[in-house]
């Protein structure tokens, strides 16, 4: 009963996600899925409530919280604001990215330099602010995502 009640969850998962322009533009992005493109949207509502693209990764907690207090500054973790699911689904939708898809882009090239100077965990978390700043663009101008020249990649 429980497997018969995922698939159905599942089937209509995807059918909401395919029946929209939007959510199938997302999915255009290498990682991210059904459940990111959805949560994603629904996070955001409207993308022109953000002044600039760049101000979508601040808004779900995926930059580095500061600690500054006199001639300190000491930058810490990421700052956990916003929604903690959406953030969680970026995460996972970079973790893909980064660690199980085969196409490379000039996202996933960056990625992987980062990866070797800073660590995994810090460059997924980079990769995640990263694609919640292309997926909104992607969302305003109505483009598809552009994997990139290969000498790049």
């Amino acid at each position: 009963m429980l497997l018969e009640t995922f698939l159905e969850l599942d089937r209509r998962v995807r059918k909401a996600a395919n029946q929209d322009a939007v959510t199938t533009r997302f999915m255009s992005v290498p990682g991210v899925g059904y459940v990111t493109a959805l949560s994603f949207k629904a996070a955001v509502d409207d993308p022109a409530r953000f002044k600039s693209s760049r101000t979508v990764g601040a808004h779900f907690g995926l930059t580095p919280r500061r600690f500054q207090f006199g001639e300190k500054d000491n930058p810490g973790r990421i700052s956990h604001a916003g929604d903690a699911d959406v953030r969680a689904t970026l995460y996972a939708a970079a973790n893909a990215m980064l660690m199980r898809s085969i196409a490379w882009s000039s996202l996933k090239a960056w990625g992987v330099r980062l990866m070797k100077t800073k660590g995994r965990r810090r460059a997924i978390v980079a990769v995640a602010r990263k694609i919640a700043v292309l997926l909104h663009r992607m969302w305003l101008d109505g483009t598809e995502f552009r994997f990139g020249s290969e000498a790049a990649a």
